[in-house]
């Protein structure tokens, strides 16, 4: 979506806009949301289409409080708006780390954060900073560079590696992993938007299912993720073949539909702002504050879904027993009442309390790995190029799960004595 700024125009919009993915990628989500704050926070939003209703939640304190709360909005019954009905059981609930509540929520991701400890996680800095300059080598002879198509493979390249996969399947796999949080773009469907979901479900869950039944027990030694949740047990038992695949698929979709639209936000904001970024190259020890920055500017998760375990009282309103309540990253992270001047990029925010991760049980798993990746993509940036200047029209998804780009045409200019053939030694 395009990360637009006040003053905002009137925030017209229908009910139904919140869940159409095409809303996202060409109308005005922020102004929106400014709107929801300030006027009504605890909106009840009702497509009257036949889709069943749900609140709308937009303030940083209310999403925080309800993403914390697991004793009284469930993760039980699905984290996403989707195109399914919200009313439907979720197939994956109590099977999936995404789709559960302490304490199976903590039995599911125990063996996952023993398979990412730091240690883990800093044993892929060399492989990624490799991945970093294939990506970026192609843009260094001055012509137009899509940066958005690059940074697709980008995560994919270091979690397929982490998690043992062939290198001949990773771009099949991040074509599919867009497909399912952009059923609706033309880029990525395949027919309607539920064909298009049973499309990538069913490639993704044969891959992984393959996979899974070609480790044994004891391959744990391999040392690859599938491997390790292989051998793990979880409650005194083996995870079961549908616990492997989904939380595989839950792991790859994690990282694959977000970490690449960082990037380019990354990417856009050096545009935008080459004195921030000069400052940043000058000062190694801005680099930690300007990731978390992007973060919080690119908010690529717009939302997650709770179900309300019991009547709550917020704002005025009562969210009701069994009602669907979604909370609004993207908002939250432009909230006044939280963050000073929030329309504003700023490399030195201090403190920076964004909530791109998300907070308390769910808080994301790969968040290490994914800001270590972030953290070597823009020290190759800032090592690699002097200058990135708009290079044609930037086209942003249809979902409205991602605030992710399709198209991003750039133009690098290297940093002297920087060229492709440098690159190429230095990979030797």
């Amino acid at each position: 979506m395009r990360l637009t700024r006040p003053p905002f125009g009137p925030a017209e919009f229908k009910d139904a806009d919140l869940l159409d993915s095409t809303y996202y990628a060409s109308a005005d989500p922020h102004a929106l949301w400014a709107r929801l704050r300030e006027h009504d926070p605890a909106y009840y939003c009702d497509p009257a289409d036949g889709r069943e209703a749900f609140w709308v939640l937009t303030r940083h304190e209310d999403v925080s409080m309800v993403l914390r709360d697991y004793e009284s909005f469930t993760s039980r019954r699905g984290t996403m708006l989707c195109i399914i009905d919200l009313s439907m059981p979720d197939f994956a609930s109590d099977e999936m780390m995404p789709d559960t509540d302490p304490p199976r929520h903590r039995m599911l991701r125990e063996p996952v954060n023993r398979a990412l400890t730091p240690r883990a996680v800093a044993a892929q800095e060399e492989p990624i900073r490799a991945i970093v300059r294939d990506l970026l080598r192609p843009a260094l002879d001055g012509g137009v560079f899509d940066m958005a198509q690059a940074a697709l493979l980008f995560p994919m390249a270091f979690t397929g590696t982490l998690m043992g996969l062939p290198r001949e399947n990773w771009r099949r796999m991040s074509e599919l992993t867009a497909m399912t949080i952009a059923y609706d773009d033309p880029d990525y469907s395949v027919g309607d938007s539920k064909a298009t979901l049973r499309q990538a479900h069913h490639e993704l869950f044969d891959f992984f299912l393959s996979e899974v039944r070609s480790r044994r027990r004891s391959d744990a030694d391999g040392g690859d993720l599938l491997s390790i949740l292989r051998a793990m047990d979880v409650d005194g038992a083996p995870l079961t073949e549908q616990q492997l695949v989904l939380n595989c698929y839950a792991l790859l979709l994690g990282a694959n539909v977000t970490t690449p639209h960082v990037t380019s936000t990354l990417v856009a904001l050096m545009a935008e702002h080459p004195g921030q970024f000069r400052r940043v190259r000058e000062d190694v020890g801005l680099r930690r504050l300007c990731v978390q920055e992007t973060l919080r500017w690119s908010s690529p998760a717009s939302h997650f879904m709770r179900y309300a375990l019991r009547d709550v009282q917020l704002h005025g309103r009562t969210l009701r027993e069994g009602e669907p309540v979604s909370v609004w990253l993207g908002s939250a992270n432009r909230d006044e009442r939280v963050f000073d001047r929030p329309y504003e990029f700023d490399v030195t925010r201090q403190p920076n309390k964004h909530v791109a991760f998300g907070v308390g049980p769910h808080y994301c798993i790969g968040a290490g790995l994914a800001t270590l990746g972030l953290r070597i993509f823009l020290d190759e940036l800032m090592n690699l190029v002097e200058r990135v200047e708009p290079a044609g029209e930037v086209t942003h998804l249809a979902s409205n799960l991602v605030a992710g780009y399709k198209n991003m045409p750039v133009r690098l200019t290297p940093r002297a004595g920087v060229t492709e053939r440098t690159l190429s030694e230095a990979a030797g």
